[in-house]
């Protein structure tokens, strides 16, 4: 039996199933091969890398993220300057590389309930992961990491893409 939850304490308007049987917004295999904008939830390692190889994404595809994803992306280039792996001219361009990109950036009050109850149901330590899975039940078509780890442990609950669906 799923178990019913609400989306935000006090909020009965919307409700989430139990993660196990929860669907993406729409099939991933309808929405990759139709005319239809996909919704991909990317994570910073994919921003990074899109910034990295200045990827374009195609037109066909909207790149939604957790609001966080603007503080890790900040981190992942900081460290790299610090370890003297690029200069800080060329992390400054890959952040207005990865600005320049049509990308949603969300963080409400349901988003974080969600996630919440993702990182409690999964026995994470923390909710940054879980943030990501939650805008992928709630906005998007399927999540995009290049963390292999992280795709298995979500693929029952959302729907995974490959790094290459996003070109």
């Amino acid at each position: 039996m799923a178990a019913v939850f609400a989306a935000a304490p006090g909020d009965a308007s919307v409700q989430r199933t139990d993660l196990r049987y929860a669907q993406p917004r729409t099939p991933l295999r309808e929405a990759a091969y139709s005319d239809a904008v996909t919704r991909y939830v990317i994570g910073a390692d994919v921003a990074f890398r899109l910034a990295a190889e200045r990827t374009v994404v195609d037109a066909q595809h909207q790149l939604v993220a957790p609001t966080l994803l603007r503080s890790q992306l900040l981190t992942q280039l900081y460290q790299a300057v610090r370890r003297g792996e690029l200069t800080k001219q060329e992390a400054d361009g890959r952040l207005d590389h990865v600005r320049s990109l049509r990308m949603r950036l969300l963080g409400d009050r349901v988003l974080q309930a969600v996630a919440w109850r993702i990182a409690a149901q999964l026995g994470w330590p923390d909710t940054y992961d879980a943030e990501y899975v939650a805008l992928t039940q709630l906005q998007a078509d399927a999540f995009v990491t290049l963390d292999a780890g992280l795709a298995d442990a979500v693929r029952d609950v959302v729907a995974v893409a490959p790094y290459d669906a996003l070109t």
